[in-house]
Parts: C-alpha cells; structure tokens; sequence
C-alpha cells in the first residue's frame, strides 16, 4: 500500500506529498501545464485539477501549487487519495526513457560584473523564477548547488536568477585561479540533475503573486511609482550585470528612497555611483521631483 504523507512549505500556496520511498534519482521536474507533463502521466492526471497551477516532482516529493480558487485544507486529503490510487494501480510517475532525454548538455559560460568581487555565470536554460541569495551556507535549504559552492572556500555569497549564478568570492583568489573550476562545476552539477532551486521551500517573502499585488495595493501612489520604474527601467539593466535591485520602503517626508541590493550589485564599489547618477536621476525625472533622495540598506 502506498503511503502518502502531506506537508506544508514555507510557500502557503504550495503543498508537498510524500513517498516512503525515492521516486526519482538525482533529477527534478517542474511541469506548469499538461501539454509540458508527458514525461509524468501522473502530473498530467493531476492537472485535470482545476486548482493545480504547477506540479514539482523531486528526490520522494511530488509538490503542487495550487491558484487561489481553493484552499488546501478543502483538498489536500483527497489529492493525496488520488495520488495513492494512481500508484497503486501502476500508474507510471515519471517515464524512465523521458528522463533520459532530460539529460541533456548545457552550457556556462562566466561574464564578468562591475563588481571586481563578483562573477556571473551564465547557464543555457531557465533556473528559476525566482531571484534568491545567500549570504551563507545556513542559507541554503533551498539550493542544493548553492549549498555545494559554499564548500569552495573562497566562495563568499551565491545569487540565483532566471538563468545565471552570481558567484561573490572572497580576495584570497583570483578569478583567473577559479573561474574554469566553479563553471565546470556548475555546468557538471546541473548535467548530473542536480536541483539548483527547489521552489518549495523559498522564502514567503516571495510565496505568490496574489500576496504581491496585495501588497502593493496597500502603498501609497509614490512608492507604487517607484517600485514600477525599477521593475520596468532598473531591474533589467542590474539584472545584465549579475544582481538585482529590491524597494524596500520610501519616506514621503524626507523623499528618501531606500532599497536592497543583491547578487553582483551588493558590496560593488560603483553602486553608490550607479545609486546616485543613475537611479536616483532617473527617479527626480520620471517622478518630477529634485527632493528624491535613494539610500541603499546594504551599500
């Protein structure tokens, strides 16, 4: 009899059901539609769900996010019935010759950053959907590769987006010394299967769009202001130099601006001057205003 037990994440929206026993080996699966789940005739009856958003299959989890029409507590136990009986019947989780072909090469490559400390290593498809770092290896519950890099002991900070790693080393190397051997590294760890980022358990900071917009609707017209023009103007231009840009707050009585910088941009010795001349004069033009004033938390 298979047994399924049910568990929360940290994300409210996403729910994991575990095996007893591993389901698959060294490889990790994220189907956002049926059309994209014919690898897995599980995930594909699962999505005859109207509630299921995407399904993740990892290690001896299958972990599903769920769209806001229904709450978990209404469906978990039946979905996990449903899982149980799929199993029990024969039903094939994942097809061993798909996950053959999922086994293709990749490439990596190294861009530099304006960050001296900072390297950017660019991978040949989509990691993840969200940005994510870490300070240290405490950090890394959610990133078995950032976990392996901080075993490198000239590895100070791991950033992950979209498709690239910003790796922040410490000054006892330099990059000519370590480059190859943490792109070969990367490139082999990501070949193997290994899970560069398991959603599930990313901070609730960024748990789901809805929380977001809810958020934001709760900020006066100013702050929603700002935090459109990063997105739109600021964010793709940090985001091609390996880091990223997060508001945090804005003072409507001192104008003050103030945000968190990430990856490659945090501890940049030209932040302050991208700070200044870049956003902030982008910000009095786009917003009419000479009083506003942007303070990094973390310059």
């Amino acid at each position: 009899m298979t047994k399924i037990t049910i568990k929360e994440t940290q994300n409210p929206t996403i729910l994991k059901f575990e095996f007893e026993d591993f389901i698959t080996q060294n490889q990790s699966f994220e189907f956002k539609n049926i059309d994209e789940a014919q690898a897995s005739p599980l995930a594909q009856q699962l999505f005859y769900l109207p509630f299921v958003k995407t399904v993740y299959i990892s290690g001896n989890f299958i972990a599903i996010e769920r769209y806001s029409i229904v709450e978990w507590d209404d469906v978990k136990d039946a979905v996990a019935e449903q899982i149980e009986a799929f199993v029990e019947k024969g039903g094939v989780i994942i097809k061993v010759d798909e996950t053959n072909t999922k086994k293709q090469p990749i490439t990596v490559y190294g861009e530099t950053t304006p960050n001296p400390a900072a390297l950017k290593f660019v991978v040949s498809r989509m990691l993840t959907r969200n940005a994510v770092e870490y300070k240290n290896i405490d950090q890394t519950a959610s990133s078995p590769l950032a976990k392996e890099l901080f075993k490198f002991p000239y590895v100070k900070e791991v950033f992950i987006d979209e498709n690239y790693i910003s790796v922040t080393k410490y000054d006892i190397n330099n990059w000519d010394e370590i480059t190859l051997e943490v792109r070969s590294f990367i490139k082999q760890f990501i070949e193997n299967g290994g899970t560069v980022l398991d959603e599930t358990l990313i901070e609730v900071a960024t748990k789901n769009d809805i929380t977001k917009d809810e958020a934001f609707d709760k900020l006066d017209v100013t702050s929603q202001q700002i935090i459109n023009i990063l997105e739109e103007y600021v964010k793709p231009a940090v985001a091609a130099d390996g880091g990223n840009i997060a508001f945090d707050s804005y003072n409507e009585e001192d104008k003050t601006v103030k945000v968190i910088l990430q990856g490659a941009c945090s501890g940049c010795p030209s932040s302050t001057f991208t700070l200044k001349s870049g956003i902030e004069n982008m910000l009095k033009s786009m917003l009419n205003d000479e009083g506003i004033k942007v303070e990094a938390l973390n310059a």
